[in-house]
Formats: structure tokens, sequence, C-alpha cells
């Protein structure tokens, strides 16, 4: 019988872990599990972010895979749905966020001066996954970001195709491969950040 209470009490407490381990969106939106593999241990990886801490994880797991191939909204939607294949031949950051995820909009501010330094060379991409993608361009024009413009995924096929928490943002290479990927708000312009960019090829 002891044995028995004992097991239904550990079943609880795993139970209750894997819940403190799910972020719940402000607007009830459903956000993707966290799929994402451990990194090798490297000097840019400390202990693992979880969803709304400091990003101090820096994952390579997935160096060299394609971006997959969703289609989301570009700017204005004049220009009709694009997929980040569109995009090849340069180095392109995408940040995936939304108005509900506070570590997205923590780091915004620091994005948006990273693209200012990055310019045409590596675009930033930040894509919205918002379901109501009105929200995300009124949150860009309020707050007036110079060079953040609203990319739309509002079906979130890029963070179910990722598998991933917000905000989560993706380096890849001119080819189209993946570099790296790091998950939660990071300060774009610090020295950290810094030296990740410069990975761009």
């Amino acid at each position: 019988m002891a044995s028995r209470v004992a097991i239904v009490c550990l079943l609880g407490v795993a139970v209750a872990t894997a819940a403190c381990d799910r972020a719940s969106p402000g607007n009830g939106q459903a956000q993707a599990d966290t799929t994402a593999a451990t990194a090798a241990a490297s000097p840019d990886e400390a202990a693992p972010a979880s969803t709304g801490a400091k990003a101090d994880k820096v994952d390579r797991s997935h160096k060299g895979e394609a971006a997959p191939d969703v289609a989301f909204a570009a700017p204005g939607g004049k220009e009709g749905p694009t997929t980040l294949a569109a995009f090849r031949g340069k180095p392109v950051l995408v940040n995936l966020w939304a108005t509900w995820c506070a570590p997205c909009v923590k780091e915004m501010p620091t994005l948006d001066a990273a693209a200012a330094t990055l310019g045409d060379r590596v675009p930033v991409l930040a894509i919205s996954q918002d379901m109501d993608p009105a929200k995300a361009v009124a949150f860009l024009d309020q707050r007036r970001f110079a060079h953040l413009r609203p990319y739309l995924d509002a079906k979130l096929g890029l963070s179910l195709a990722y598998g991933i928490n917000l905000p989560t943002t993706i380096l890849y290479g001119a080819d189209g491969k993946e570099i790296w990927r790091v998950t939660g708000d990071l300060d774009w312009t610090g020295a950290q950040a810094k030296a990740l960019l410069a990975e761009a090829a």
C-alpha cells in the first residue's frame, strides 16, 4: 500500500513539473511545445533557457538544416505570401515573436537596432505568430520601429514546423542552411549577439 502511495505522489510531481515548463500566452493563443534538442557544450552556451527567461543558450544542433517550406504574409500583403527560400542568396535573421509574449516585446528594440546595423547585408525578418495579424501591425506601428517590418504568420506555421517557444531567433546562411538558433530574449546589441551575428556568411 505504501509503495502505491509513493508512486502516485511521484506521478503528481512529474505532472506538476511538466505544467510549469509550458508557457501560457496572455490572450489564450496556443504556444508550440519546445522540442529543440540540447546542443553540445560550447563557450557561448550556459544553462538551458526556459520560456520567458533571458536567452543564455545557443542551439547549434540544427546546423545545416534547410528552412521549413512554410508560407507567411509579406509586409503590406501586396507581394502575397512568401517563404524563407525567397531570401536565399544572403544571410537572413529570422525572429519569431508575438505581441502577447513579454520576452519578445522586451528584446524588440535591440532587434530593431541590430537590423539597422546589419542593413541589407543580413535582412532581419520579425515574423509575428499572432493569430490576429492586425495586432502585430498595430504593435510595430505604435512603437515606430524603423527597421522591423510586419511579416505575419497567423496560422503559426513556422512555430509548429520548428516546434519552438517564443521568442526564437534563427540565423540562416546565404545557402539557406541554419547556423544557430537562440530561444528566449537577448540583447541584440550586446557583445554575445554581435559575436553570433558575425557568423553570418
